[in-house]
């Protein structure tokens, strides 16, 4: 009943969301693709202006005239991101060996960062997307109360029942139960990172006991046997990430699309080290031997080290980078969006 409810409230075939990528991996490309099988493409919007926002939204609605998820950052920069001269000095000394064995110069210390959301809310407002989802927190409630008088669907992710419970108090449409198997980054907002670890099937139990909102489990599923296994404790649709970003149809490079179908990907770990926040992907060397007990302000260190890992990628040094990528990567099989979609499916029919 419940995952019916979800095809109706979004007007799509199968509960089955393709979850939306930073960094330039998602694509209209892909996101269109998954709409038009009858699920929920989802760009993955937090870096881009609001101008750039706008070009991809118009973009999409040319490849697709099914319903599409666009997904921006609450908390897009860390509060305080002006850095120290003793702090940068010490992050370069880390990095310092490396910089040099690619032959790329150190950048000059950043400059503090602006938070962007707002001013992204506001163009895609005034796009009248289908669907609108956030991480990192919670929109103010006249944000959210704009996109209800519009008729935008919204969806919020949770990675602990409690955060669940305040995000059903916010009146949302659905729930993301995003487990710690997920790859890229966790989300919570109410405790720190280390203290939100929740396995995706026990967060499914623990939201889909206690709220009446549609449940959409994320973390660990690539294939029909889990997203069934999902629906069996409670969810009311699945969201696949890595699964999806290994696609053809994504913006990975093809370099990084075989690193996930290698024997490197049988492990992952969660770390700071990619970006200032905590995510999961495969290590690289960067992140096994750069010991770390502090990293710059997010998006501040992933733009410090963004060059080290464009050189990387062009002088075909993969083993330095890190990748990133879900848990259960080892057990993704296809190559084609429309490949996932049909196994996932299976799942959910």
């Amino acid at each position: 009943m419940n995952k019916n409810k979800v095809r109706e409230m979004l007007s799509i075939k199968y509960p089955l969301f393709q979850g939306p990528f930073g960094g330039g991996y998602s694509t209209p490309s892909l996101v269109s693709k998954v709409s038009n099988l009858g699920g929920l493409g989802g760009y993955g919007a937090y870096q881009l202006t609001p101008e750039r926002i706008k070009a991809v939204i118009q973009e999409i609605k040319q490849l697709t005239n099914k319903p599409f998820n666009i997904n921006l950052w609450v908390n897009d920069a860390d509060a305080d991101n002006e850095i120290s001269d003793e702090l940068y000095s010490l992050i370069v000394a880390n990095y310092k060996e490396y910089f040099d064995l690619l032959n790329v110069p150190i950048p000059d210390k950043p400059k503090p960062v602006a938070k962007q959301f707002e001013k992204q809310v506001e163009m895609v407002l005034s796009q009248e997307v289908p669907v609108f989802s956030f991480v990192f927190g919670i929109p103010n409630p006249t944000i959210l109360r704009e996109f209800k008088r519009r008729g935008i669907k919204t969806i919020g992710a949770a990675t602990t029942l409690e955060e669940g419970l305040l995000l059903e108090e916010t009146d949302v449409d659905l729930i993301v139960a995003s487990g710690f198997e997920a790859g890229g980054h966790r989300p919570s907002f109410l405790l720190p990172v280390e203290e939100s670890y929740r396995g995706t099937f026990v967060l499914v139990q623990q939201l889909a006991k206690r709220i009446s909102k549609p449940i959409i489990a994320a973390g660990g599923i690539t294939n029909g046997s889990a997203a069934s296994a999902a629906l069996t404790l409670g969810a009311s649709g699945v969201q696949v990430g890595t699964a999806f970003l290994a696609c053809e149809e994504s913006g990975i490079t093809e370099d990084y699309r075989n690193v996930l179908f290698s024997q490197r990907a049988n492990n992952t770990i969660l770390t700071k080290d990619f970006t200032g926040r905590i995510g999961r992907g495969i290590p690289g060397i960067l992140t096994e031997q750069v010991k770390l007990d502090r990293t710059l302000p997010f998006p501040i260190h992933s733009q410090f080290i963004a060059p080290l890992r464009k050189a990387a990628l062009e002088q075909g040094k993969l083993d330095l980078i890190p990748f990133w990528a879900g848990q259960n990567v080892s057990e993704i099989e296809f190559r084609k969006a429309a490949m996932v979609f049909n196994d996932i499916v299976k799942g959910l029919i």
